[in-house]
């Protein structure tokens, strides 16, 4: 019986045209024996012709739609619809290099008790250069319960990118999914997995990070203002509530 990754996909209208390099290299992955992947792309208050019709035609994708909810709406949507025992984020403006996915299970089947990974990213840059992403990398090894919250809680900063997130999917079932925040609930969830499991940190490249002016962090209230601090204030909220029931002697 084959296993499978469920890799899930938001996307709004600025992202549309780089969905076509998304799945490119979604289809280069080589995957342990055994495993295969599912796309689920969810396209954020547009219709599911807006997908590029070679894409919709591969039997392993399967595109839905909804009104505008943003971008933990459309997150959650495509989870709804999913069938894998994993479930993989992938921004559709994003790139997977080779052997993303096969790291992300070998880690998986390798530590049961780890509940998700992350990774070292590359931000991909308008001229095709790859930089490192800025804020460091942690040791690559097991992430435990706890660790970025606390580096989370004085710096409103995610220690490690959660673009690149892969998750047990009954770990997501019991988190509820993204929040429906109108950015940030990448970060927010990446908070919620800390604090309720281990995570596990992959010091290979597993994602390309596109910059570009269309993207949803370029947003002038992305990172300051009132809407910045609702954000954070309701992230704080939610994981706060998760450490007094996962981690009460924090």
């Amino acid at each position: 019986m084959t296993r499978i990754m469920s890799v899930v996909t938001p996307v709004h209208d600025a992202a549309l045209p780089f969905l076509p390099e998304a799945f490119a290299s979604l289809r280069s992955q080589e995957l342990p024996a055994g495993w295969d992947w599912e796309w689920l792309i969810q396209v954020d208050g547009g219709k599911e012709t807006d997908v590029p019709a070679d894409i919709r035609e591969d039997a392993r994708v399967a595109v839905g739609d909804n009104r505008r909810g943003g971008p933990g709406v459309a997150r959650t949507m495509a989870w709804g619809r999913s069938r894998g025992e994993l479930v993989k984020v992938l921004d559709a403006d994003d790139v997977l290099p080779a052997g993303a996915l096969a790291r992300d299970i070998e880690v998986m089947e390798a530590h049961p008790s780890v509940g998700w990974t992350v990774c070292k990213v590359l931000d991909l840059m308008p001229d095709g250069s790859l930089v490192h992403y800025t804020l460091g990398d942690p040791d690559p090894g097991q992430l435990t319960r706890g660790e970025l919250y606390a580096y989370w809680s004085t710096t409103h900063r995610p220690a490690v990118h959660p673009a690149s997130l892969c998750i047990r999917e009954s770990l997501l079932a019991e988190a509820g999914g993204w929040m429906a925040l109108p950015a940030s609930e990448d970060t927010a969830l990446l908070l919620a997995l800390d604090v309720m499991a281990d995570g596990w940190f992959i010091s290979e490249a597993g994602l390309h990070y596109r910059k570009h002016p269309g993207q949803t962090t370029a947003h002038p209230d992305h990172r300051g203002g009132a809407e910045w601090e609702a954000r954070m204030g309701a992230i704080g909220k939610h994981t706060e509530a998760l450490v007094r029931r996962y981690l009460p002697t924090i």
